[in-house]
């Protein structure tokens, strides 16, 4: 029975160490011979292990959302939603007040004695939770007092969090660490991308609006051409000189599109206009439903961007576009029209934004359009690039620590515990083949305080094994037998070692859940080399003395 059991014991240790030497060093495609060459398992080495920007080299980040930026639009769009929803009521006058820490709404009626229905009317289409709202005399006001502004402004800035992650993730940036950083009100957040070849692009592409709406362009009374102006002054002179709520007046680059029902006129392309539309926008890009690059119709190098809308938005947009036959649609990207079609039919959920783009413009564009639109502008506010030979540096400092540390315990081991020592650096090699491939297996980033973590976990597995040896020796100078003095040494020795590894792991743990980047790669590369000790200083120390003692059938002595 014994012996069945010694040969389980020795199954499971080769399997789990197979396993794990694969892990680190194996392909992760097809094995081929090559693969196992030095070079090759380097070049896998490197591969499969996952450096941090500290070992790697890549770009920190930390940018800041504009809050502000964000309650000032909030407040102009909810001005503008409300006197949409007021239309046919005695309204005068709605409009937008915003200053430092200031963000109101006001209403004048011309008929103070209709105020009720007035707001029953807002009530129904804008939604107005977030704002207190006050009545003197013919004036409604809505304003955001300072809770709401700080409820507001941390949506802002979770919702910028998951948009820039987004962003990475779908532009190929590996183990990237997005997170916030600051104080809550700081609105900060940290970007570390290890290994980035083009930061500047990156850069962009995560400051980068996306803000899509399609709108009513406003034209004369007859559909025969685009109404466009040559200055802004011009267009808001259309207006009487004053830009209602319910309208917008915004930049459009001309180029080779259909005017008129039917016929198209060739403006020179890249020449500045202004066009006057209607707020809000019919659609907006948070009814987008997937964004992507294609090569314009005349090949070459121009592409477009086709889009398609979400069912809500898609019903929106057929119904308005059925029965705005004849009139002009803008396609509006960050504030500024792209294009402008004449609606001869009913259109449902595709478009098309052209605008002479490159084809990486182009994928750069549709991809903030599917992550979805940042809700205010950012700033940089510390930007560092961590060149590679600073982490080839940390790479070479870090393993040559954990060498020497290494050796210089294999050799006290040796010395002190002379044979008895073999089996405590087979264990602790064990640990740390296993320690690399449960970093690998589980994804995680190994950083400089990781491998500070490594040499630490060295030391509690040396410390595991010399409790248990001293225990051993403690029982054989008591008397007892070789098997019963090695039986009780580690029974005794398992509740301390499971009581300090407990207690290590649960401080490591509050570490990775309260740490910032560094400390949370010291405690993931701690807890996992501690939970693979209790396997590799218990488990398979164990069966090496199993083994000793089933090669004679009566051992007296043991080198210890």
């Amino acid at each position: 029975m014994k012996k069945k059991n010694l040969l389980q014991r020795i199954v499971i240790i080769l399997i789990v160490t197979l396993a794990s030497i694969y892990i680190v060093i194996g392909p992760r495609h097809r094995p081929t011979l090559r693969d196992f060459t030095w070079s090759g398992i380097k070049a896998n080495l490197a591969s499969n292990i996952k450096l941090g920007l500290d070992l790697k080299g890549g770009a920190h980040l930390v940018m800041r959302v504009k809050v502000e930026e964000f309650l000032k639009t909030l407040t102009t769009t909810n001005a503008s939603a409300i006197q949409s929803a007021a239309a046919g009521l005695p309204v005068k006058e709605v409009r937008p007040e915003t200053g430092k820490n200031t963000y109101r709404i006001v209403l004048e009626a011309t008929d103070p004695s209709r105020l009720g229905e007035i707001t029953e009317a807002v009530k129904k289409k804008v939604d107005l939770s977030e704002w207190s709202e006050s009545q003197s005399g013919s004036t409604i006001s809505w304003t955001l007092g300072p809770t709401a502004q700080r409820n507001l402004s941390e949506q802002a800035t979770e919702q910028a969090h998951r948009i820039i992650d987004s962003r990475l993730d779908a532009v190929g940036v590996a183990e990237p660490l997005v997170q916030r950083h600051g104080s809550q009100s700081s609105y900060q957040i940290l970007v570390q991308m290890p290994g980035i070849q083009d930061p500047e692009r990156v850069k962009q592409l995560l400051k980068a609006e996306s803000k899509l709406e399609l709108v009513h362009v406003v034209g004369p009374p007859s559909p025969a051409t685009v109404q466009t102006y040559l200055t802004e002054e011009e267009a808001k002179a259309s207006l009487g000189g004053t830009v209602p709520t319910n309208r917008r007046v915004l930049q459009y680059a001309e180029r080779n599109e259909p005017t008129t029902a039917g016929s198209t006129t060739n403006p020179v392309p890249g020449q500045k206009s202004w066009v006057v539309v209607e707020s809000p926008p019919v659609v907006d890009g948070s009814e987008l439903r997937n964004a992507s690059a294609t090569q314009g119709q005349g090949g070459g190098n121009e592409y477009l961007i086709s889009f398609a809308l979400k069912p809500t938005g898609a019903e929106k947009f057929g119904a308005w576009t059925g029965a705005n036959i004849n009139e002009y649609m803008g396609v509006v990207l960050n504030g500024e029209v792209k294009s402008i079609a004449y609606i001869k039919s009913q259109i449902h959920d595709q478009g098309e934004i052209s605008g002479r783009f490159t084809k990486e413009s182009a994928e750069d564009l549709a991809l903030t359009l599917r992550s979805g639109a940042l809700p205010a502008p950012i700033e940089y506010m510390e930007e560092r690039t961590v060149g590679p030979s600073l982490g080839a540096d940390s790479i070479r400092s870090g393993v040559r620590a954990s060498l020497v540390g290494l050796v210089l315990v294999v050799g006290f081991m040796l010395f002190y515990y002379r044979g008895a020592g073999v089996n405590a650096v087979v264990a602790l090699i064990l640990n740390m083949i296993l320690m690399l491939a449960a970093l690998i297996v589980f994804g995680a980033t190994l950083t400089l305080p990781g491998i500070a973590g490594i040499i630490l976990t060295i030391g509690m597995a040396v410390d595991s094994n010399v409790l248990i040896f001293e225990r051993i020796r403690e029982e054989l100078k008591s008397g007892k037998t070789v098997p019963s003095a090695i039986e009780q040494g580690f029974a005794r020795a398992f509740v301390t070692i499971i009581d300090t590894h407990v207690t290590t792991i649960i401080s490591s743990l509050f570490l990775f859940v309260f740490g910032t980047g560094p400390l949370r790669g010291f405690a993931v590369t701690l807890v996992l080399g501690l939970l693979i000790n209790l396997f590799s200083a218990i488990y398979v120390s164990r069966t090496i003395f199993m083994w000793e003692l089933s090669r004679k059938r009566k051992m007296e002595t043991l080198s210890i």
